[in-house]
């Protein structure tokens, strides 16, 4: 499972800008980064568990 998860998780931290947020909150608290990046795949997880849960797709929200 980790290795399913850690390219996603590189990409989200980089490209996704919630993801990059906490990823660097994390970096900046002192946390190494393979911890962030195993934070992020733990949010990846919980996203898609909570998707499909409620059946939906997940969709970019707009921050207005």
């Amino acid at each position: 499972m980790r290795d399913a998860l850690y390219m996603p998780a590189v990409v989200a931290a980089r490209h996704n800008p919630d993801m990059k947020q906490f990823y660097d909150r994390l970096i900046n608290s002192g946390k190494p980064a393979k911890v962030a990046f195993t934070a992020i795949m733990r949010k990846l997880i919980l996203l898609a568990n909570l998707l499909i849960k409620q059946n939906r797709i997940w969709t970019k929200m707009a921050l207005d």
